[in-house]
């Protein structure tokens, strides 16, 4: 499987993406600004692509399992240079995140900020479909690519 954050909008402070799976659209995203210098916490991934695990330790994953009867470990970008602790959650503005995707059904505003809106919604829904293809024994790739 391969999940690809195609992103469309850089603004100073956040960036907008499609996400498809396997080429097809799922839903949209919001991660920190893309930046030449990486600013901890503040900073897009690198463009490329990067394996997804399961992290089963951490406050999210301690959050998720009480709050998710099907939850079996975080989504985990991994092997980013100069980046750890890279996630897929769930969350509405950059205040929401510090360098992971935020996932969204819809794009709009927040309190007058950018956002991703039903996010729970769209995390579920991608979360069902990359942990089956995980139990099935598919390897999980994450591609960030700018359009």
């Amino acid at each position: 499987m391969i999940i690809t954050v195609d992103r469309y909008s850089f603004i100073n402070t956040y960036t907008r993406s499609k996400i498809y799976i396997d080429g097809c659209f799922e839903c949209f995203g919001i991660e920190d600004a893309k930046r030449n210098t990486k600013v901890y916490g503040q900073t897009c991934i690198p463009e490329g692509t990067y394996q997804i695990r399961l992290r089963v330790w951490g406050g999210f994953h301690k959050r998720y399992s009480k709050r998710f009867s099907d939850h079996v470990g975080m989504l985990e970008v991994v092997d980013v240079p100069n980046f750890k602790y890279i996630l897929i959650h769930i969350g509405n503005t950059i205040k929401d995140t510090a360098g992971c995707l935020l996932v969204g059904a819809k794009e709009g505003n927040l309190n007058g900020e950018a956002a991703v809106l039903s996010s729970q919604k769209a995390y579920r829904q991608l979360y069902s479909k990359v942990i089956q293809a995980m139990q099935q024994g598919e390897p999980i790739y994450i591609e960030y690519k700018s359009n």
